[in-house]
């Protein structure tokens, strides 16, 4: 697995890196690998990927828009998922994130999603 490296503890060497292991982990219900990854003053105290007994999504594939670094440590990558709950149609979540790099390694601060 392409992100088997990042989930074992070794530090993305990008952020769009960790953005696709970010989304492995969700497809592999990793929550303590996304807490992580999160930056540590915006990071939740607990994730809960078992929406309360709600369909789980069913994570049909990623596509990266862009990647950009506008300082050394710091980042945007935009995506599309794309999911579908249940035996619904297909979705697409759209995300602009932000990333910051702190001691060597990357951190998803949060995003902006349509």
């Amino acid at each position: 697995m392409c992100c088997g490296p990042w989930h074992g503890g070794t530090p993305a060497p990008t952020a769009e890196a960790l953005m696709r292991s970010r989304y492995s982990a969700y497809v592999m219900g990793l929550a303590d690998y996304l807490i992580a990854t999160w930056h540590p003053g915006m990071r939740p105290t607990e994730l809960n990927l078992d929406l309360g007994g709600a369909p789980k999504p069913t994570w049909l594939g990623l596509t990266v828009k862009r990647h950009e670094n506008p300082t050394p440590d710091t980042a945007v990558v935009e995506f599309v998922a794309r999911l579908r709950y249940g035996g619904g149609s297909a979705k697409k979540m759209h995300e602009v994130s932000r990333f910051v790099r702190e001691d060597g390694r990357w951190y998803y601060v949060d995003g902006d999603v349509d």
